[in-house]
């Protein structure tokens, strides 16, 4: 019979509280096999017994009716799932036939003495965590025997010890075929724990490795950070002198009308704002990432605050032939926070909805929300330009990333704007959130706490934390 259709079998009388795990389930399997084999092996010995002997009495009966209980323990272990009561069970059962056949058949020589040291090894496989109690039921079984000898004097002879040799010999075959299965299962289990403990130790070595090249990762990113944010008056002087003197030279060639130089001259201008501002947010991010940048927490007024906003970007916005649009309730009111991030934040975002959309519609939206736990500031950029897919909107805040491998080379950018604003945002207590369809436009989501409190906020500046920290504390 194949193996498994050989442990299907024995699963049937394996119930679901046999199955925790996979030890309870291999000691059931056992259990199951050796009851419904096991007395075939014990009863080749009464067959002996049946044929030996010149009569069959109540001791013949009493063993073979013992031995044949143990056909009904794999049923009772279907019906209750008492593994352990049943194994404790089986263990006196088989001490108890083990002495009584010993007493009539031939007793300190009987053949069936074999069989004792099997319950004992079975007591302790099955109940090893209760050792007491298998002792307990050796030492009982065995006073009974030693009771039972010392009151009649002497052994019974149902059978004459010289015409017990040929069931000697099939009760220690009987019970080496017993213990040889024990011994299978003890040996698989023993080389299964060295191949797991051998396996453990791999991945244990496999975790140190990972951890210290996590922690080598860290560092290297962590002094890249500092290296970066460190380089920013480096980086921004020549470039702001770059930016300056082009456009002194730009106002030269507008009073001399060198239409040549101007056009010329505004490339370089507007080249150099570009890459300031590409260097910029690298340097902003990784000021961020090295836990340099602080939050500067002060009151303004939400309503001057848009209005300054709209136009610094309108210029952005229209210059795509888009209508702008700005929507605003009459209740801003004042707001405690670090409105030069929150600036920053809106114009990454506005800049973005009009340079991915062409002659159509960009509306700022802005609100007020009065909430139980304190006022929120909700601020939303939507558009009608090319829209993100459902796949791309995953990868929108990660850094130096965009939605489509092809925007980059048609609308330009680095995809550090989103990823910027993001942690900005999270600085401040609130997030960024997102609604696209692609090709049919997008809506970005500020969402900050209209307060920061003053202790919250000397906290931060003293102790700066991560993004993801301040995330995760707003969110509690």
């Amino acid at each position: 019979m194949p193996a498994s259709i050989l442990l299907d079998r024995l699963d049937w009388f394996i119930p679901p509280q046999a199955r925790t795990d996979e030890a309870t389930l291999g000691r059931a399997r056992i259990f199951a096999f050796s009851h419904l084999f096991g007395p075939f092996l014990g009863h080749a010995i009464s067959v002996y017994l049946y044929f030996a002997s010149h009569q069959q009495g109540l001791p013949f009966w009493v063993i073979v009716s013992c031995i044949t209980a143990f056909w009904t323990l794999p049923f009772a272990l279907k019906l209750s799932g008492r593994l352990q009561t049943l194994a404790l069970l089986s263990v006196i059962n088989l001490t108890f036939v083990t002495l009584y056949g010993s007493y009539y058949y031939g007793g300190v020589s009987s053949p069936f003495l074999p069989w004792l040291l099997t319950a004992l090894l079975l007591g302790f496989f099955y109940l090893g965590e209760r050792p007491v109690l298998v002792l307990g039921v050796f030492s009982v079984n065995i006073a009974g025997f030693y009771v039972a000898y010392a009151v009649n004097g002497s052994f019974p002879e149902y059978i004459p010890l010289s015409e017990l040799t040929g069931v000697g010999i099939v009760s220690v075959v009987s019970a080496t075929i017993y213990v040889s299965m024990m011994a299978i299962y003890y040996a698989n289990v023993v080389t299964s724990q060295s191949v797991l403990v051998r396996e453990a130790e791999r991945h244990r070595d496999t975790a140190a490795r990972m951890r210290r090249a996590m922690e080598d990762a860290e560092r290297a990113n962590g002094a890249k950070s500092i290296f970066l944010a460190k380089m920013s008056h480096q980086l921004r002087t020549p470039l702001n002198a770059v930016i300056g003197y082009s456009e002194i030279l730009l106002e030269d060639a507008e009073l001399k009308r060198d239409n040549a130089q101007i056009e010329d001259l505004r490339r370089i201008n507007a080249a150099g704002k570009h890459l300031l501002s590409l260097v910029t947010q690298v340097l902003d991010l990784s000021k961020i990432e090295a836990d340099k940048t602080e939050l500067v927490v002060e009151p303004f007024d939400v309503a001057s605050f848009i209005d300054d906003v709209v136009a610094t970007s309108r210029s952005l916005v229209v210059a795509n032939h888009n209508e702008f649009l700005v929507e605003r309730s009459s209740d801003l009111g004042i707001m405690i926070s670090d409105a030069t991030k929150l600036r920053q934040s809106v114009l990454n975002l506005l800049s973005n909805a009009g340079k991915f959309t062409k002659d159509g519609r960009v509306t700022l939206n802005v609100a007020r929300e009065r909430g139980t736990t304190g006022d929120w500031i909700r601020i939303c950029i939507e558009d009608n330009g090319i829209g993100i897919t459902a796949d791309n909107v995953q990868k929108l805040f990660k850094d130096f990333n965009q939605a489509e491998a092809s925007t980059a080379t048609k609308y330009g950018g680095t995809g550090l704007g989103l990823a910027l604003s993001q942690n900005l945002c999270r600085m401040m207590g609130g997030a960024i959130t997102v609604e696209s369809t692609y090709g049919r436009g997008s809506r970005f989501t500020i969402r900050v706490p209209a307060y920061i409190e003053d202790e919250e906020a000397s906290q931060r500046k003293r102790y700066p934390v991560t993004s993801e920290k301040r995330a995760l504390r707003h969110a509690g």
